[in-house]
């Protein structure tokens, strides 16, 4: 992951302070270690902070084009970029990098806001239009990159992958959002497009804003949303093949990248298929990595083991007290908001023991939900056929 930050005047194009740019961007030093940039112009600023993915070299940013007309300041991984860029080259477009930051740029000056509609990804984007004084920030379309923003006192709007970039400047302020502590209590944790500070909001999953200097702040605007209206019918085995052939595609699109590479694995059905779609595509050993407890009803490593042996990974694990609340501190700096899922912890363990090897690791986070896995989504068709009759 990388970390995107920027400051951008909508009423005039009063200058933008460097400095407070930077400590901005320096607070998502964790989300990009690799490098880092910022960039201003009368009335506007963007910063980056550089997890090096795909073209090490080539992709730093805030990234420009020749003529300095748009500049990009962008979070995330476009997976289609290698197509998309085909269709932009055909268009006359010529590139200067192998990076899909340079075909989201050049995917803005061909399509404007309907680029959206051709980026498979997950992203939070940044881009400055110089020719029409515009800042273009969108989400992804489940808004699995984080994107927060908020107007200040000067008639500037802040933006950032993280709250912190915002706290890091000195006009936001620190008022709470009493709803939202509400909304925590209610769900444990604090909903899409609200936030524990007031007057600061996300921009919510496949959403776009678009600014515009000397104009007001508009709404955010929805290019995207899950539809349920069109239920697609055929044989089951049918469907099944259909499901594989998506899983195995959405997999091996995922596997692109310049660095080392591996997979979180539980020993479920979500990270287990995972890892066994990498595993026939991959000409290595996958890396994998699991955590599990010093307690036994609530440790998994033996079904995780049962896949490592299967698919013959590169296997690693580590073993984590069940009472291991040393890590309350750094998690609540790194959420931000409260956040009341114990899965966190167990998280964290994983990611710091998968970073000793690898940069990206790939996961079935959300499937068992997806695929209604596990028994509670029993329970509930059962008890909504009683409450039909």
């Amino acid at each position: 992951m990388c970390g995107i930050a920027g400051i951008f005047h909508l009423e005039t194009a009063k200058p933008v302070d460097p400095d407070r740019l930077r400590k901005m961007t320096d607070s998502l030093t964790h989300r990009g270690p690799d490098g880092s940039g910022i960039w201003t112009a009368p009335g506007v600023g963007l910063g980056h902070r550089r997890l090096s993915i795909i073209d090490l070299e080539g992709g730093a940013q805030p990234m420009l084009t020749p003529d300095e007309a748009q500049v990009l300041s962008f979070n995330g991984e476009i997976y289609n970029f290698q197509e998309v860029r085909s269709e932009l080259e055909s268009r006359g477009h010529q590139f200067q990098t192998d990076s899909d930051s340079e075909v989201i740029l050049y995917a803005w000056r061909q399509w404007g806001v309907d680029c959206l509609k051709r980026l498979n990804g997950m992203f939070a984007i940044a881009i400055y239009d110089q020719r029409t004084r515009q800042l273009f920030l969108a989400r992804d379309r489940l808004g699995v990159k984080p994107l927060f923003y908020a107007r200040v006192s000067d008639g500037s709007i802040l933006f950032g992958s993280e709250l912190k970039a915002l706290l890091a400047n000195p006009l936001l302020r620190r008022d709470p959002n009493i709803s939202a502590v509400d909304d925590f209590l209610a769900f444990g944790y604090v909903p899409d497009q609200t936030s524990m500070l007031k007057g600061v909001k996300k921009l919510p999953a496949g959403h776009y804003l678009l600014l515009e200097q000397g104009k007001p702040e508009p709404a955010s605007v929805q290019y995207w949303d899950m539809d349920f209206s069109q239920r697609h019918k055929a044989l089951a085995n049918v469907l099944e093949d259909e499901l594989v052939a998506l899983l195995k595609e959405a997999v091996g699109s995922r596997m692109i990248a310049d660095v080392p590479l591996g997979a979180f694995l539980s020993g479920g059905v979500d990270s287990s298929a995972v890892v066994a779609l990498m595993a026939e595509k991959s000409r290595r050993a996958v890396k994998t990595c699991s955590i599990g407890f010093d307690q036994e009803s609530l440790d998994e490593t033996s079904y995780a083991r049962l896949i490592a042996d299967r698919f013959q990974t590169d296997h690693r694990e580590r073993i984590v007290a069940a009472d291991d609340f040393g890590l309350i501190d750094t998690l609540a700096d790194h959420f931000d908001e409260p956040f009341a899922d114990a899965s966190a912890l167990p998280t964290y363990r994983v990611s710091e023991l998968a970073r000793e090897t690898v940069t990206v690791a790939l996961s079935g986070d959300g499937a068992d939900e997806a695929m209604a896995g596990y028994r509670r989504h029993v329970f509930h068709h059962a008890e909504e056929r009683v409450r039909g009759m």
